[in-house]
């Protein structure tokens, strides 16, 4: 089971105001833009993508250094073992789902409701879960896909996207894992 040390983040209430932008321990170049990195008591806690264009910020601590060389390992190979300690919040159910992700092996796939099967739950929540996960790339969830795929070519969700930036993301990952 992964580690549920942190609180799950609370979402502000809108109130049409641009949220303050989120603060990142580093921001790290990567083939398809920039991850903004987050740590918590030395633990790698959320990567979000960012668009290409995004000025980078390098890392200035043996942890966010060993977190940029373990990413610049992935880049080189995909089937790079990762060995950084993971702190994602979120709820317990949350956490079986992502610790199922863990479980899919680089260079192979599983539909949403293959994953719910195997979690006795449901597609859709499963996917809200896939979508929030705060580790992406580490916690593999594009490995997940639509069903049908790749027959049919959709691809599935990522990020909470089906299209664009997101989806280009999703693209350049199963195809540097041999997937597509």
């Amino acid at each position: 089971m992964l580690p549920a040390r942190l609180p799950s983040p609370a979402r502000p209430a809108h109130n049409g105001a641009m949220p303050a932008a989120p603060h990142f321990a580093a921001m790290l170049p990567a083939p398809f833009g920039a991850l903004g990195v987050r740590v918590a008591e030395g633990c790698l806690a959320g990567l979000e993508f960012l668009p290409p264009g995004t000025a980078t910020r390098a890392p200035d601590t043996p942890f966010l250094r060993r977190v940029a060389a373990e990413l610049a390992a992935y880049y080189a190979d995909p089937a790079h073992p990762f060995s950084l300690p993971l702190a994602p919040a979120g709820t317990p159910f949350r956490q079986r789902v992502w610790a199922a992700l863990l479980a899919i092996p680089v260079g192979r796939t599983m539909t949403y409701g293959e994953l719910a099967q195997r979690l006795d739950s449901a597609p859709r929540a499963v996917g809200q879960a896939v979508g929030d996960n705060p580790i992406p790339i580490l916690i593999p969830c594009h490995r997940v896909v639509a069903a049908g795929f790749p027959e049919k070519g959709g691809l599935g969700g990522f990020n909470h996207s089906r299209t664009g930036f997101s989806q280009d993301i999703k693209r350049w990952l199963l195809t540097h894992e041999r997937i597509l």
